[in-house]
């Protein structure tokens, strides 16, 4: 989209029904999610859950993407194809999914570290989690989209990760991606100015490595330049003043993972 929509408060509650289907859909694949599973069967799973709940799945068939997920293993980025791939110990496995609720959108990604991970894989999937809190921290009304980047970018900084550049976070609601585009890195005080009714996904995309990436042929795939791994994180927040109103919580996935 074009321009920037702003959202009634009616809209607002509408989308946080949407995010939670989305919300509790993550907790669902964090109960599922363990080695010598297809990424395939987590596309299923997704499809199903979503039509169960009278949603429909918000990326099948968006601009063409084949499938209800994006899953990204290890040193994918984003927009991975669900496939045969067998999960295994060790990995990152990060799952970005979208609900159409009634016209609504939501739209959030969680990396999930399967089983022992690296020292350096922990780190990077803390470090990527934490910028994005401190990315929803500024998101109220009268800070400015650079005020988020620069609080993700300043964050990441001192552990020498590469922050992605080419990919952004967006607004979302009545449609999968509009206006403001909401980048992981930038300067305090600059570019368009946080309004209530605004609706904006944050997602601090951070790789282990340089921050330079790879786009496949298959039109989507995206992998850091180097093979090293990358963890992505998002959430929805509605701008509002005083405090970031966070429409999709990682609550209930996080308490899944909690007790595995």
């Amino acid at each position: 989209m074009s321009k920037v929509i702003y959202k009634t408060e009616e809209e607002i509650e509408q989308v946080r029904e949407s995010a939670n289907v989305l919300s509790h859909l993550l907790a669902e694949i964090a109960k599922e999610i363990k080695p010598g599973i297809t990424t395939l069967s987590l596309d299923k799973l997704a499809h199903d859950y979503i039509h169960d709940h009278g949603g429909t799945p918000a990326f099948l068939n968006y601009h063409g993407f084949p499938y209800s997920l994006c899953i990204s293993v290890n040193d994918q980025i984003v927009h991975g194809f669900p496939s045969d791939y067998v999960i295994k110990e060790g990995d990152l496995i990060s799952v970005d999914g979208g609900v159409n609720l009634n016209g609504f959108i939501s739209d959030s990604a969680y990396t999930f570290g399967i089983g022992e991970i690296s020292a350096e894989a922990q780190q990077l999937l803390e470090v990527t989690k934490d910028a994005l809190y401190k990315g929803l921290e500024q998101a109220v009304a009268g800070k400015r989209v650079g005020d988020i980047s620069s609080a993700i970018q300043e964050y990441v900084q001192p552990y020498n990760f590469g922050i992605v550049r080419e990919l952004v976070g967006h607004g979302v609601g009545l449609h999968l991606h509009e206006k403001p585009e909401i980048p992981n890195y930038g300067k305090r005080g600059s570019g368009p100015k946080l309004e209530p009714g605004l609706v904006i996904c944050i997602e601090p995309m951070i790789n282990a490595g340089k921050a330079g990436v790879k786009f496949w042929d298959d039109g989507w795939t995206v992998s850091t330049q180097d093979g090293k791994l990358s963890a992505h994180f998002e959430q929805m927040v509605a701008i509002r003043k005083g405090q970031p109103d966070v429409l999709l919580s990682f609550e209930h996935v996080e308490k899944v993972l909690d007790k595995k």
